[in-house]
């Protein structure tokens, strides 16, 4: 099933046991790709609160989701405030 079927399941309120397996899997394929951006966005410079800022959190909240998840291989940068 593609993503926009398996939201438009999520968002009919006719079977609830489908939407709660649909809604579930968008939040694995939303973590996912989250991670993805996270790892391509230090990759390409962004600091910790620049990724943070983007996702409307707080720098210690991103940190601590993706910190041990990210790739050890991509150089993380460090800048001063």
């Amino acid at each position: 099933m593609e993503s926009s079927q398996i939201a438009a399941t999520a968002a009919d309120l006719s079977d609830p046991r489908a939407g709660l397996r649909a809604v579930a899997t968008l939040r694995v394929l939303a973590d996912t790709l989250e991670l993805r951006q996270v790892e391509a966005a230090l990759r390409a410079g962004m600091t910790w609160q620049e990724v943070a800022d983007a996702l409307g959190v707080t720098r210690q909240a991103a940190h601590k989701k993706h910190a041990r998840r990210v790739d050890p291989a991509i150089q993380i940068p460090r800048r001063n405030a």
